[in-house]
């Protein structure tokens, strides 16, 4: 009997081994899941009421079962509770209030107490296995691991990792390639979360972080940090851009990129499934990585408009499909990787909206401030597009220009302030005709123009101002490259903030919103004042 006994307690010492071995986990995790079920076991067998304990020597594989009892001098739950005459029986030197131990015979497993542990057991060991599994890949987010396709399910490809099992889902997958069971894949790490489900790892062959890893593997200057990428864009299985620099005049970051005979390129493309991918010089100057990134075609002329955060580009008649690429393939790849909105113009466009933009001033100047039409044309060739520019720019930069003095100068910025004026009480009285509440002329930064804008879009009191968010008013309009192939895939325009148009910062929003709300606060205080007046004994 006793040697039965020990190669029971030998075989579970060994199978603790052997799942620590086989699922990679701290041993020390797989004796508390036996203890756990050897407990559960014991209490089906002695009662759930009782506070029974077990434990397992890791070394030996002896096996020790106790209860645990309070000592008192009323027993009211004899599972628990012990007197102290029976407590003294137990242990010599118990007294009142003492915690003893009361050893409990072993017990034999039957078939439904062994499958209610074996059960407790795997669920523990499981649980221990995840939270390995997500503390050894969370920190690995941004590499690329190779693994073995196992399975696709609904299109997304499960990969098998070694120790965990990772998720291709089908957007982050390059379109049209074709993956097969056992076949050998490289993916970027995009994700570890933890779920109830065990760690999702998800991986992506899509993302431009994917092409800018497998550079550093294929070009040693990128992985010791001289040659640096500093920006990528990626349309997956059809075309790439990335803008690369060096930190070391001597080598050529293109060149260093391509490689001999583009062996190091060709290395990225062939894992990339044959996608196209243009090296392109990086720029702090914005018009200069403009002009790369639109590569292959060739840039004439490169306008950047600041405050839209847009840039025009005009090129030359023969240039224009090339510049815009195949359904617009090229310039959206630019936009993406100067992170600008992109206008692609020929010579004569660019002509045109020139002399359109041209007239326009001149008219809306000679009306305006009674003018004719060679001083505002004067005006517009020296540069000026609005009356606030005329009004409030220093009088000797007007008197400066040919044909102008000073006398002239302050006419002309007397004429413009009256003519903002004029404005101003026209767009007061379309205001109120559109029943927007005086309340909101006070906020910060609020305009006449702009009120008429919230009145057109129904917001007319306070309320309606403090319910908007700070995007909601002031986000601007996001706009897609204006030229496009006519088969481009279309996107769901983005409409921006009520006030995008008058180019309104985020604090400048975020204080005409908290000053809409100012008054929800004051209310408050106010109402509680009254009532604790009224309270008050006279």
């Amino acid at each position: 009997m006793a040697t039965a006994v020990t190669a029971n307690r030998a075989e579970l010492i060994a199978i603790a081994n052997s799942v620590a071995t086989e699922k990679m986990i701290d041993k020390g995790i797989v004796i508390e899941a036996m203890e756990d079920a050897i407990q559960r076991a014991a209490k089906a067998r002695y009662g759930a009421e009782n506070d029974i304990r077990a434990k397992l020597d890791p070394t030996t594989g002896d096996l020790r079962l106790w209860r645990v009892v309070e000592v008192v001098e009323a027993v009211d739950d004899y599972f628990k509770q012990v007197d102290l005459k029976g407590a003294q029986k137990l242990q010599a030197d118990a007294t009142i209030g003492d915690y003893i131990v009361d050893p409990l015979p072993p017990i034999e497993f039957g078939r439904i107490a062994a499958q209610a542990a074996k059960q407790v057991i795997f669920q523990k060991v499981r649980d221990a296995e995840r939270e390995r599994q997500f503390e050894e890949f969370k920190d690995r987010m941004g590499e690329i691991i190779t693994g073995v396709v196992k399975r696709v399910e609904f299109g997304h490809v499960v990969v098998d990792l070694g120790r965990a099992e990772g998720v291709i889902r089908r957007d982050a997958q390059i379109p049209r390639e074709v993956v097969r069971v056992n076949d050998r894949i490289r993916s970027l790490i995009l994700n570890v979360r933890r779920e109830n489900r065990g760690p999702q790892i998800f991986l992506s062959r899509a993302h431009p972080d994917f092409m800018k890893k497998l550079f550093a593997q294929e070009v040693p200057e990128i992985y010791d940090g001289i040659i640096e990428i500093k920006a990528a864009a990626r349309d997956p299985g059809s075309r790439a851009k990335i803008g690369v620099i060096s930190h070391d005049s001597s080598i050529d970051p293109v060149g260093a990129c391509v490689g001999m005979k583009g062996s190091r390129v060709q290395a990225v493309v062939q894992e990339m499934q044959g996608e196209k991918i243009d090296i392109i010089p990086w720029s702090e100057d914005t018009a200069t990585f403009v002009v790369n990134a639109l590569q292959p075609a060739s840039v004439s002329r490169v306008v950047i408009d600041e405050e839209e955060d847009r840039i025009e580009v005009v090129v030359p008649d023969d240039q224009l499909s090339l510049a815009i690429g195949r359904r617009g393939q090229n310039v959206r790849l630019a936009s993406q990787l100067t992170n600008k909105a992109i206008d692609i113009l020929t010579e004569q466009d660019a002509s045109e909206k020139r002399q359109k933009e041209f007239l326009e001033r001149t008219e809306m100047f000679q009306t305006e401030l009674d003018v004719d039409e060679t001083l505002a044309q004067l005006l517009v060739a020296e540069g000026f597009g609005s009356l606030e520019e005329v009004a409030y720019v220093e009088a000797e930069e007007i008197a400066t220009i040919e044909g102008f003095d000073e006398d002239l100068a302050a006419e002309l910025q007397s004429r413009a302030a009256e003519a903002l004026e004029r404005r101003e009480a026209a767009a007061r009285e379309e205001r109120k005709a559109l029943g927007v509440s005086d309340d909101l002329a006070t906020m910060p930064y609020m305009t006449e123009a702009m009120l008429v804008t919230l009145g057109k879009a129904g917001i007319k009191e306070l309320d309606d101002l403090a319910d908007l968010a700070t995007d909601e008013l002031i986000e601007k309009k996001r706009q897609e490259p204006r030229r496009r192939a006519e088969d481009a895939p279309k996107r769901p325009e983005h409409k921006g903030g009520v006030l995008a148009e008058y180019g309104l910062t985020e604090e400048q929003g975020n204080e005409i919103i908290m000053a809409a709300r100012a008054h929800w606060f004051e209310d408050e205080p106010a109402a509680g004042g009254e009532d604790a007046n009224a309270e008050s004994p006279q």
